[in-house]
């Protein structure tokens, strides 16, 4: 069987359009470069990871939801 599945291609479909429109960054300063934004999640991750249960608790977070969010690398949305 040659071709690709329909899953490959809906993939690569998916690929070629995200290409082409700009990424929404949320949360950001808007103007940042891809550096920038890579610094501004490092910065602010490290800050909620040393949040207070009750500073936790005013934005709507529990020490899990804070510690999953804080744990990722800089890279990933």
């Amino acid at each position: 069987m040659s071709g690709m599945s329909d899953v490959r291609l809906t993939l690569y479909a998916r690929e070629l359009v995200e290409e082409h429109e700009p990424r929404v960054r949320l949360n950001a300063p808007k103007g940042l470069s891809l550096w920038g934004l890579f610094q501004h999640r490092r910065r602010t991750r490290q800050a909620l990871l040393g949040l207070t249960d009750d500073q936790l608790r005013d934005i709507g977070l529990s020490y899990e939801q804070a510690r999953i969010e804080g744990a990722k690398p800089f890279w990933r949305d």
